[in-house]
């Protein structure tokens, strides 16, 4: 009996333009709540940008944001996660000097933190994924400690970044989502382990457990549902790590599949 099911959003979630069929969801929500099912959007986007998404629907969804670093539900915060700052301006002191080039969204408690001067195509990249942005002159400046640090490289050489970050390995959780983005984290802090968490938190087992996914950060997210969906694209590595392949973001596919598998489980 599938209890909760949850979703990464972009590329799986949502389409192309980051956005879904909002009927839909409307159809496949009210199954969900007549069968008590829980609903989570997984996602490196700010809570508060998932909120946008969702709208009247947010306080009814959890949300597990920011990479997965926060646990929201009804506007409270359940569980959130922090890099001390002295190591976040250490990562970001090296990230500066790989490259002046790629993006570097650094994320507090008040909101990602982005340099000032960036273009305008590149801020509004940001707010695709972030609703509160604060712009500075010199991130180094930032006294808070970090939610997580986010790299966006449009020139997509993030695997390349990822090696200069090796040295922080033991201290911190660096995954390259895809070659456009990297996400830093606490230790041992990822999609999977918080899912853990609120799976704990809900009473929810792996076995009444649904999950789709597409990137490489969607792996351990897979690990820990026993109906685990790739998206057909998906990289191969989270397909091979996926008991089930869907079909693809733009058709709406992890819609259908939740709808299908619901009408199944109430025959």
């Amino acid at each position: 009996m599938i209890k909760l099911i949850i979703s990464d959003l972009d590329g799986t979630f949502l389409n192309s333009q980051g956005d879904y069929d909002r009927q839909l969801f409307s159809q496949v929500y009210a199954l969900m709540a007549e069968q008590q099912i829980h609903f989570v959007a997984c996602t490196g986007k700010q809570c508060e940008r998932v909120e946008e998404l969702f709208g009247d629907y947010s306080d009814k969804i959890w949300i597990v944001g920011d990479s997965a670093t926060t646990i929201k539900h009804k506007g409270e915060f359940i569980y959130r996660s922090f890099i001390p700052n002295e190591l976040g301006q250490r990562m970001i002191k090296t990230l500066e000097q790989v490259s002046k080039e790629h993006v570097i969204i650094a994320c507090t408690a008040q909101g990602a933190v982005i340099k000032a001067h960036l273009p305008e195509r590149l801020k509004a990249k940001v707010r695709g994924s972030y609703a509160t942005i604060i712009e500075v002159d010199d991130l180094a400046i930032i006294g808070d400690d970090f939610i997580k640090i986010t790299v966006y490289d449009e020139k997509g050489q993030c695997l390349q970044t990822r090696q200069h970050l090796t040295p922080f390995e033991n201290q911190a959780y660096i995954v390259v989502s895809e070659a456009a983005w990297i996400d830093i984290t606490q230790h041992d802090v990822h999609k999977g382990n918080t899912i853990k968490k609120l799976q704990q938190l809900l009473k929810v087992s792996y076995h009444e457990t649904m999950a789709f996914g597409d990137g490489y950060n969607d792996i351990e997210l897979l690990e820990q549902a026993e109906y685990s969906f790739a998206m057909r694209n998906a990289f191969e590595e989270t397909k091979a790590v996926a008991k089930f392949i869907t079909g693809f973001n733009d058709d709406s596919a992890v819609l259908n599949t939740i709808k299908q598998l619901i009408e199944l489980q109430s025959n």
